[in-house]
């Protein structure tokens, strides 16, 4: 896969690295991450960071969702309110059985053209249909599954779906420490890669030994790593 460019910045890519890793892996702010580089003596601005992120952070999403497996077949959708610049706007986020999360979109309505946009999207990235599309009792997925032909597939159910409404959870999480986000496509882009950053160091620990839950982080460390790779 094509490597990161870092030429032209004055900081090391070690740094430039090590300051994305921090504000996407954890719930920190810009500022939060200017500290804990400013304790080993890096002096860098919130505002420099952000740059970073916002000109990086994309470029390791995508390489980062290319080297994901393919997903569970059973896939989730779920929506939420989110407050930007006083208006009230609805993210979509779908995620498969294992809490993957496939797609997030920030949508003005919460109708039937939303949910058929979210659907359509998931199908063309992903190129094949879920065995199961799990939704709640919002009438707009029945009407966008039906105009499909998925209609088969569509199962509702208000507590069926809890894994799609607990993967809301740590983006409210990050809109409280960010105190809200600025703009509908500002949401859109930082939501997206925080996705792809989340999915990669997402493990159910409750469920796994010790031993085991290393491994895997030790993995999802190794695939950041080539994410980020210098060119």
């Amino acid at each position: 896969m094509k490597k990161i460019s870092y030429s032209g910045y004055r900081f090391p890519p070690e740094i430039i690295r090590r300051a994305i890793w921090l504000y996407l892996r954890f719930t920190l702010s810009l500022r939060d991450v200017e500290d804990l580089l400013s304790e080993r003596g890096i002096a860098v601005s919130y505002e420099t960071i952000r740059r970073w992120v916002n000109h990086f952070g994309p470029l390791i999403a995508a390489d980062l969702r290319k080297r994901r497996p393919k997903p569970h077949t059973t896939w989730h959708l779920d929506e939420v309110y989110l407050k930007i610049d006083g208006r009230m706007v609805y993210l979509w986020r779908a995620v498969d059985a294992e809490g993957e999360v496939l797609e997030v979109l920030v949508q003005a309505k919460r109708d039937k053209h939303a949910a058929l946009k979210l659907m359509r999207k998931l199908l063309k990235k992903y190129g094949f249909v879920p065995d199961l599309l799990i939704t709640d009792d919002l009438r707009s997925y029945r009407a966008a599954s039906r105009d499909l032909g998925i209609a088969k597939r569509h199962q509702r159910g208000r507590w069926r779906n809890n894994r799609a409404e607990n993967s809301h959870q740590p983006t409210r999480r990050r809109e409280r420490k960010m105190q809200g986000f600025k703009s509908r496509g500002s949401a859109q882009r930082f939501l997206s890669t925080h996705a792809a950053v989340y999915n990669t160091f997402y493990v159910q620990r409750h469920l796994t030994w010790a031993r085991t839950h290393r491994a895997f982080r030790a993995a999802a460390m190794n695939t950041w790593r080539m994410a980020v790779a210098a060119a």
